[in-house]
């Protein structure tokens, strides 16, 4: 009997609609994506329980007519392209025919649409993939399209969608760039009766972007130039030192008039800024390019998010010398500030981009010199000797007697610890001290991290959490993806002693935080940053601890660095960090003995 079959018709559109349609924001996209096609200048979106129960998309687009109002449900249908050859020139957004018919064959849908040369125009209602019913309907010009249930009879798809405010913060995430590269249009999204985005239609991609993200205009740096070799024209809004993000979130890439992923150009872009911003900071910038179409493959995944550039490496070193050329001719620098918050601090000194670039060389130079220096001699090293010293449990020991032992290494370190003097710190990273017979060497923010952490976990256990109020508040401007989080994470913001309220419609005012938080407005907009604020598990509070710890570099004066080690040795875990890296080594005599050959 044979075991080879081709599926149901019906397992097939089911299975070609989880390619294309894979949570509310992918739906939205498609709708959007036709819509802008279509001509549309007013798109306006409403969701219900972030488009799970319902996604209603209305435009003013030129319209369907009554002849294709069933045959844009089937498989392959469109009117974008007609040949082969039109994959090497495409101009617009969608093009593949699958999005309706993607859509249809797991929701239930109801499209109404009519044209500018129609009297009246014509509704269909689809559920499932099958044509409920076809009938006139009265309409202004455009297309309104309703998608309810979406996965209805997909569950197993719709069991992995997450929270409401998860699912709308991934919509955002596909509407705000729409909305950078179209500033001419009108468009509005609501969910659940409140309105996150009413953008009225700018006169040019500057004022959008500062409208939509909340930038100063001051901190945005404009750049355009066309490069020969390439046929590419760039027009590039870049950030100067005021805009600093924690995160890659406001990095935007458009080329031919598509939203697109590009590690590459990323990457270059983001190096341009490495010597310029502080350490795991990133800029802002949002890139237009244009290139030939027929240098452009944009038809190698279903959700067109992905390109293949010809001459990419070209593109990119032309690109990478264009942001260069841009901040070294920038003009003088601000306060820095974190997505122009008022309360940082002040930026670096220098009276130009150049100054800030050639300085942060010179402190690597001289940063290399000193390893080099450092390591000119390198200890003796053979196959049968290696080069650190490691701890050996006998190989015949019991579960329970592993465990025995290890807790008697753990004593005997910590022992040693206790009675060791305090000698000095190496490169501001490592913390010595010297016992009887051996030198113990401290990793001053692996340590600081576990101290920290047990700190946060003990508070949290007895329900109490220590809030250094603020005598004036940190204004954070946000993006709308941040202000959304925010509505639905007050309470936990709270409970883990965040005190927040909203000064206006673009800045959430932070009135207190707890006292173990180092940097409390980045710790908020890491908070608000994630799918769920309100998880308080291991890595979360990890994550709090590492950013509230003693960082490699500080300097620690001799009564800090004795107190950090009374503090680590009172820990119940203290020779782990919460990461799992060691917080203490030993190096005995005779270990280093046996490296200067001496026995």
């Amino acid at each position: 009997m044979p075991k080879v079959h081709i599926l149901a018709p019906d397992i097939i559109s089911k299975i070609a609609a989880g390619e294309v349609v894979d949570r509310p924001a992918s739906v939205i996209k498609e709708l959007l994506e036709n819509a802008l096609d279509a001509q549309a200048d007013t798109i306006e979106i409403e969701l219900t329980q972030a488009g799970k129960t319902s996604i209603r998309i209305k435009d003013n687009g030129c319209g369907i007519d009554k002849d294709d109002i069933e045959t844009v449900f089937k498989r392959h249908s469109t009117s974008k392209i007609q040949t082969a050859d039109d994959l090497f020139d495409i101009h617009s957004l969608g093009f593949r025919g699958e999005a309706l018919y993607s859509i249809a064959a797991v929701s239930d849908i109801t499209l109404r649409s009519k044209t500018e040369d129609t009297d009246s125009g014509w509704e269909i209602h689809l559920r499932g993939g099958e044509k409920l019913k076809l009938k006139p309907a009265a309409m202004p010009n455009g297309t309104e399209i309703e998608v309810k249930e979406l996965f209805f009879n997909t569950p197993a798809r719709r069991k992995f969608l997450r929270s409401d405010t998860s699912e709308v913060s991934q919509i955002l995430n596909i509407v705000i760039p729409y909305t950078l590269l179209y500033p001419g249009r009108r468009f509005k999204l609501v969910h659940a009766g409140k309105t996150l985005l009413d953008l009225s239609p700018s006169n040019d991609h500057l004022n959008r972007i500062a409208d939509v993200l909340n930038l100063e205009k001051d901190f945005i740096i404009q750049s355009e130039r066309s490069f020969e070799n390439t046929n590419l024209t760039a027009h590039l809004f870049l950030s100067d030192i005021n805009i600093l993000r924690s995160k890659r979130d406001l990095q935007f890439l458009f080329i031919n008039g598509r939203p697109v992923q590009s590690k590459n150009i990323s990457f270059h872009l983001n190096d341009v800024y490495r010597l310029i911003l502080p350490p795991r900071h990133y800029p802002f910038f949002c890139t237009f390019l244009t290139l030939p179409a027929n240098t452009l493959d944009v038809n190698i995944h279903p959700t067109k998010r992905e390109v293949k550039i010809k001459d990419e490496q070209e593109v990119c070193s032309s690109l990478r010398k264009m942001c260069e050329s841009a901040l070294m001719q920038a003009s003088r620098p601000k306060q820095a500030v974190d997505l122009s918050v008022s309360n940082s601090g002040p930026s670096s000194s220098g009276s130009n981009i150049r100054e800030l670039i050639d300085e942060a060389v010179r402190r690597r130079e001289d940063l290399e010199s000193v390893i080099d220096r450092s390591f000119d001699i390198q200890p003796f090293a053979s196959a049968e000797q290696p080069a650190t010293e490691q701890y050996t449990f006998p190989q015949h020991l019991s579960g329970s007697d592993w465990a025995h032992a290890f807790e008697h290494k753990n004593q005997s370190l910590k022992t040693k610890l206790e009675n060791a003097r305090f000698i000095g710190t190496l490169l501001n990273k490592y913390l010595l001290f010297e016992s009887s017979a051996s030198l113990l060497l401290i990793d001053q923010h692996a340590a600081q991290e576990r101290i920290m952490f047990e700190q946060f976990i003990t508070q949290m256990q007895e329900g109490r959490v220590e809030v250094q109020n603020l005598l004036t508040p940190y204004l954070l401007k946000s993006s709308p993806q941040e202000l959304h989080v925010w509505q639905d994470a007050q309470q936990t913001l709270e409970q883990i002693g965040f005190s927040t309220s909203l000064f206006d419609k673009e800045t959430i005012a932070l009135h207190a935080h707890p006292v173990l938080v180092k940097d409390p407005e980045n710790a908020v907009r890491e908070l608000l940053a994630g799918d769920s604020p309100a998880r308080c598990d291991h890595e979360t509070i990890a994550r709090r601890a590492c950013r509230s710890s003693i960082m490699t570099g500080d300097t620690l004066k001799p009564q800090q660095a004795e107190f950090q080690r009374e503090q680590l040795l009172n820990c119940r875990d203290p020779f782990t960090c919460p990461h799992g890296r060691p917080t203490a080594i030993e190096m005995s005599l005779d270990f280093l003995d046996k490296q200067f050959l001496r026995t």
